[in-house]
């Protein structure tokens, strides 16, 4: 099973499928080879381990790594050279009957250059190199407020999580009359900046030591953001990282995702807005033209064989052997296939449309 350019979601599936199979005994072999290094250098190794795997007493063990060692160094032997990225490969006895042997292997390149040289035999697969390739590198900080209320958050990847709410206790309405609406007015200006400072210490317990923490977004009626910012509540370095400011009413947890629609064009490469945007353009094709935007399983596999797919759409909760299958097929055809996730509004109704779709380049 070879898997060239391995996008992000598709090793998340391939990591979770791998995380499925247990060894009887430390008979499941992981290795890992970095980018430019000998795969030959790598094959001795292998070979030297086979006279080891000699002193293994129980036999079936024996015999089982003996033979996922010979099957590693088979695969080893069909590349002159180390994949530009490295690789990863796996082998071992996955039958589920005790006393039956099924040695499987697998070799992939993930997405991201394989930094660690690795070889290990236990009772699972050793995933954790591939595992921190999945790992969201960056996220944004989210605040939306006004002098009554704030929800902070953060965007992770797609997911948009709520963090903090917070009240001011700022009253409402503004009392009329000589002294006592000065009086008033000067408390309301006081409870306000006593809010700003509460959400500045918030936001600092949360973003000032987050490393992976890019960029921060704020939200609110325009005296209100403007105020908190323009009076440098937040300390410096938070300061420097807010890159957008939307005008908008709603500081609830809606707020949030309100502010994230407006903010599009700050993250246009982020995940969520890349998936949103690619959903979008399917459902308006889809509306323009249901002949060149096929959604169900057999129209698409056949517009796939005709190579008339420009991209291919696949949700994470589709069928996965279909799945796999579609993606065969796109990959023989140079096919651009796309994985979304069933997080925002665009995915959940592309899940319940059927999970999967095509933008045809041409029509069959």
């Amino acid at each position: 099973m070879v898997l060239q350019n391995m996008t992000k979601a598709e090793l998340e599936e391939f990591i979770e499928s791998m995380k499925n199979h247990k060894g009887r005994a430390t008979e499941l072999i992981s290795v890992y080879i970095p980018s430019g290094y000998d795969v030959n250098a790598v094959q001795r190794q292998l070979e030297a381990e086979k006279s080891t795997a000699k002193n293994i007493k129980s036999t079936s063990t024996r015999k089982n790594v003996s033979d996922s060692l010979d099957k590693i160094v088979r695969v080893l032997k069909e590349y002159k050279v180390t994949p530009p990225k490295g690789m990863a490969v796996f082998a071992g006895n996955v039958s589920q009957v005790e006393g039956q042997s099924d040695i499987q292997s697998w070799e992939i390149e993930p997405p991201e250059e394989v930094r660690v040289r690795l070889y290990r035999c236990d009772k699972e697969f050793v995933l954790e190199p591939l595992e921190s390739m999945t790992e969201v590198s960056e996220i944004y900080g989210l605040l939306v407020m006004d002098r009554k209320e704030a929800t902070i958050g953060q965007l992770v990847g797609k997911r948009i999580e709520t963090l903090q709410k917070m009240t001011s206790g700022v009253p409402s309405k503004v009392r009329a009359g000589g002294q006592s609406s000065q009086r008033f007015h000067r408390i309301t200006e006081g409870l306000t900046k006593e809010f700003y400072k509460r959400i500045s210490d918030e936001m600092k317990k949360i973003f000032y030591e987050e490393p992976k923490l890019k960029g921060i977004l704020i939200g609110g009626p325009i005296p209100t953001k403007n105020e908190f910012v323009d009076d440098e509540y937040l300390p410096t370095r938070l300061r420097e990282k807010i890159i957008g400011m939307k005008d908008q009413g709603d500081t609830s947890e809606s707020g949030l995702q309100e502010l994230v629609n407006l903010s599009q064009d700050i993250l246009s490469s982020q995940e969520i807005i890349y998936e949103k945007k690619l959903l979008e353009k399917f459902f308006n094709s889809l509306g323009k033209d249901s002949k060149m935007t096929p959604y169900k399983i057999d129209d698409v596999k056949k517009a796939l064989q005709f190579g008339a797919v420009d991209t291919l759409i696949i949700s994470k909760e589709f069928d996965k052997l279909q799945a796999n299958e579609l993606k065969r097929i796109a990959e023989q055809m140079g096919t651009k296939i796309e994985i979304v996730s069933s997080e925002t509004d665009e995915g959940k109704q592309f899940l319940s449309l059927g999970g999967v779709g095509a933008i045809q380049r041409f029509g069959i």
